[in-house]
């Protein structure tokens, strides 16, 4: 069984390398240039848990803090969005064009647990984002003795 999902990784991974070439093909006949991360993709993401936090690790090159913009929905969806911004100064064949292209990305994850939305802390240094998520206390489960009447 294992060699069987090893196989499927394997066709998986080059079903996405494949679909990358033919969208980037795509957008080039247009002009447009994708970045190195994909369509608005992380280039890389973690996830991890303890006993009472959740804590997210994005790559998130190239953006400033203010570009920036995390919310949590129901205290389950976690949705983190981005602007890109890039200077366009190309010469060819005796044409000159400039300007800007702002771009915006919006990323999505539902979180495994409720969590505290008041006390979720985000830093973003060095082109990586980490959001820090307390999860919710859950009480402990109670017992209650019902008395029986007899009639």
């Amino acid at each position: 069984m294992p060699g069987l999902i090893l196989w499927k990784n394997e066709e998986i991974n080059k079903l996405k390398r494949d679909m990358d070439r033919l969208l980037s093909r795509m957008w080039d006949d247009f002009g447009i240039r994708l970045s190195s991360s994909g369509m608005g993709a992380f280039s890389n993401l973690d996830m991890s848990e303890t006993e009472d936090i959740l804590v997210i690790q994005a790559e998130i090159p190239g953006v400033q803090a203010d570009d920036l913009d995390i919310s949590i929905s129901d205290n389950l969806l976690l949705t983190i969005k981005w602007k890109s911004r890039e200077e366009i100064d190309e010469e060819a064949e005796g044409s000159y064009t400039t300007g800007r292209r702002i771009r915006v990305f919006s990323r999505s994850f539902r979180l495994p647990c409720k969590v505290l939305t008041e006390e979720v802390e985000a830093t973003y240094k060095g082109g990586v984002l980490s959001v820090v998520l307390p999860k919710c206390r859950t009480e402990a489960p109670r017992e209650v003795k019902v008395k029986i009447q007899q009639e």
